[in-house]
């Protein structure tokens, strides 16, 4: 049974100094993956995290202070690939993989489109590319677990105020159709899957009270290929971890 969680942490440094260590040592989960680090390995508390009894694997942005992934592990993974070889990408420090036997995990956070046009572009394109990435690496590794913040609320469910959203990045009807296209490309949501009627976000907007109000968007996912659905336990957001804008989602997977 592998405990996995993913969670942006809007900054490591900044969620260490809010207790997210303590968090992870009484959680006691099996592998952690952070989006949005802002930093680099050497800015971090690295000999606290292995004293936790982690393994842990950067991928950090060209550009101090920005984006960033990390994946801890308790057991060493087989083999660890930074990035996906896409030059525009891997400067962003956006994806890491960690093999575990046959099971490969990608700890990934996508581009956010919310800062205007050229952004939202730079989205898109990630997003057709990683989809045709994945597709290349399924032939090689059939099992796949692709956790991270997606940057995209799904369907209407997985956010607040569907229609005055309609228009804003993060849930564009072109996103929403990737998403569909992701999930039908043998892929399953491992929390809808788990918790089909249920209401529950994992980000939060800082203005206006948005989380004591629950106004929220899910926007980080878990998918893990079709071959892994029958394994799945357990998945929910750790709405009372709060050390970031967004909440850890958990995920329970036979392993």
């Amino acid at each position: 049974m592998a405990k996995i969680i993913s969670y942006n942490v809007n900054g490591i440094r900044a969620a260490v100094k809010k207790g997210l260590l303590g968090f992870l040592k009484d959680g006691n989960f099996d592998i952690v993956c952070l989006q949005e680090t802002k930093a680099m390995k050497e800015q971090a508390p690295v000999e606290e995290i292995e004293a936790l009894g982690y393994h842990h694997f950067w991928h950090s942005a060209e550009k101090k202070g920005y984006s960033g992934v990390v994946t801890f592990s308790k057991q060493a993974p087989d083999k660890v690939v930074i990035g996906c070889g896409i030059e525009a990408y891997d400067r962003e420090g956006r994806i890491i993989r960690t093999d575990f036997g046959d099971v490969s995990i990608l700890n990934c956070y996508f581009p956010s489109g919310t800062s205007g046009d050229i952004r939202q572009d730079f989205k898109y394109e990630f997003l057709d590319d990683f989809f045709n990435w994945i597709g290349e690496l399924k032939k090689t590794r059939k099992k796949l677990i692709i956790v991270g913040d997606y940057n995209i609320a799904h369907t209407e469910m997985d956010i607040h105020n569907p229609k005055s959203n309609k228009n804003n990045s993060g849930f564009l009807p072109e996103e929403r159709a990737w998403m569909t296209k992701w999930f039908d490309s043998g892929f399953t949501d491992a929390y809808r899957l788990l918790n089909p009627e249920k209401i529950e976000y994992s980000w939060w907007s800082y203005r206006a009270n948005a989380r004591a109000n629950n106004k929220g968007w899910r926007i980080d996912y878990q998918s893990v290929s079709d071959n892994l659905k029958d394994r799945l336990v357990e998945s929910y957001h750790l709405k009372d971890a709060v050390h970031s804008d967004h909440c850890p989602v958990y995920l329970e997977i036979k392993l």
